[in-house]
């Protein structure tokens, strides 16, 4: 059996597997806002050909960045590769408890720069999830893939809270 705690992703090679294996992004806490971190992170990776999907129940029903926002996880149409979460670190035990019941698990759930939960991280990594905390997509994005390596840094902040 293989230790989940291989599943707590913090190494470039690890980084560069998800960032390159996704194709499906859902952007929990997203915000329609052009200056907000849960807009302008999820439009980077919009542009860069990922599709971007908005979870946010304040925005449930809008178009953003070319997708209908839905109002929670379970609302999404589809499966999605990655789960990236701009909320409050005290929402993601819940948010854990959300994805696992799921019929369909995510590859990875992406914690932005700022959000660490061990708790709910554990969760998800022994249900098999890789996941990634602390860490912003763009910059690690920018970082591995547009320029092929380099050092860490230019990220954005998450927000106080997507909802």
């Amino acid at each position: 059996m293989t230790d989940w705690r291989q599943n707590l992703v913090d190494d470039d090679a690890g980084l560069l597997a998800i960032l390159r294996e996704a194709k499906t992004v859902a952007v929990l806490g997203a915000k329609p806002g052009a200056a907000e971190p849960a807009y302008y992170v999820p439009a980077y990776l919009r542009e860069r050909g990922y599709r971007i999907l908005p979870v946010n129940p304040k925005i449930a029903g809008r178009e953003l960045l070319e997708a209908h926002a839905v109002a929670r996880l379970a609302d999404l149409a589809e499966a999605v590769d990655v789960v990236e979460i701009f909320r409050r670190p005290e929402h993601l035990p819940a948010h854990a408890v959300e994805i696992l019941a799921l019929p369909w698990r995510p590859k990875a759930v992406w914690f932005q720069l700022g959000i660490r939960h061990d708790a709910a991280a554990e969760r998800l990594a022994r249900a098999g999830i890789r996941v990634v905390q602390d860490r912003c997509m763009m910059p690690e994005h920018r970082r591995l893939i547009e320029t092929g390596g380099g050092r860490r840094g230019g990220a954005a902040v998450a927000p106080p809270d997507g909802e």
